[in-house]
């Protein structure tokens, strides 16, 4: 059972292109919106769509992967965990951001997507 904690898995839309930084380690870091769609039908019968989106970070050989082959709109797999960090604002508030960090990223769609 320890294998499904915190353990998160998604199919989306990459929702912009990804943003890439090489930090001073030598670490690459990768992120990216992710949107996902639910369907279902309302009381009178006619189809409607929930999006939510998400913050995917990856780091080291997942963020090169990400650089290499993934963009705005691609359809994409994505499995791994939550992570919640914190900050302080401008305003000085502390504002909290939860973001999936990202272990493994499957390619989906056909080869002819951009």
């Amino acid at each position: 059972m320890s294998t499904i904690k915190n353990h998160v898995q998604l199919i989306g839309n990459v929702g912009q292109e990804p943003t890439i930084t090489n930090l001073e380690s030598g670490k690459k870091v990768a992120r990216f919106s992710l949107a996902t769609n639910e369907y279902y039908k309302d009381a009178k019968g006619e189809k409607q769509t929930d999006t939510n989106w998400h913050t995917v970070v990856a780091w080291g050989k997942t963020a090169e992967i990400v650089e290499k082959y993934v963009v705005k709109g691609k359809e994409v797999g994505i499995s791994g965990k939550l992570k919640t960090r914190s900050y302080t604002s401008d305003d000085n508030e502390q504002r909290y951001v939860t973001e999936v960090v990202a272990d493994e990223i499957l390619l989906l769609g056909s080869k002819d997507d951009k």
